[in-house]
């Protein structure tokens, strides 16, 4: 199955390895410094902040969705299988 991310973004969600809150990017030191490691592989799906970040294998997508938000989303896929 597959989640929309934002604007025509969708990802495997085997791919998916964790979808984090901003705020939770924003108040961890260790999440922070490992946005920084990952510049080149984030793909900003945003017109202006974005709400949470979706993380795959091979890249880290700034979503304007809420990670409760996604969560359902993907509870609705799961649900489905």
């Amino acid at each position: 199955m597959y989640l929309h991310v934002g604007e025509e973004i969708t990802v495997h969600t085997k791919e998916i390895i964790a979808i984090i809150d901003k705020h939770s990017i924003r108040s961890s030191p260790l999440m922070e410094k490992f946005i920084q490691q990952r510049k080149d592989q984030i793909i900003n799906l945003t017109k202006g902040n974005y709400k949470s970040v979706v993380i795959t294998s091979n890249k880290v997508y700034f979503s304007p969705f809420s990670s409760g938000t996604l969560k359902k989303r993907s509870k609705v896929l799961f649900n489905h299988d």
